[in-house]
């Protein structure tokens, strides 16, 4: 079966605060990428995800799932033409891959990812 969730990110307004609160909480191993202002978390067995400042002030914090596609731009373009809103278009993380975030019809929000090949 294709397209699976390949990513979870946390959108915090405390970032400091909410690494040491799933640090205690999980058995999980947070890596800093300083270069980016992000924190990866790798959870040993299912999907991983990361954690990083909220990017949209007075929102509150949130966790974001992304499914992996094989064609960001078309499976945002896909998405649209089904009744989705397009919030954050297709965005390259160099190095990484692409991403969008889209805003299904019933209001719920999805990110989309592409790795970058070899990834």
């Amino acid at each position: 079966m294709g397209n699976p969730f390949c990513h979870v990110e946390l959108q915090t307004n405390d970032v400091a605060k909410a690494k040491k609160f799933y640090k205690d909480l999980f058995d999980w191993r947070l890596q800093d990428m300083s270069e980016m202002g992000y924190t990866m978390i790798e959870v040993g067995e299912g999907t991983g995800g990361g954690m990083m400042k909220n990017p949209v002030p007075n929102m509150p914090s949130s966790w974001m799932a992304y499914v992996l596609v094989e064609d960001v731009k078309a499976s945002t373009r896909k998405a649209k033409s089904l009744g989705a809103n397009v919030v954050k278009d297709v965005t390259e993380i160099p190095g990484y891959g692409w991403f969008s975030v889209i805003m299904d019809p019933t209001g719920a929000a999805l990110g989309l990812w592409q790795p970058k090949a070899g990834q």
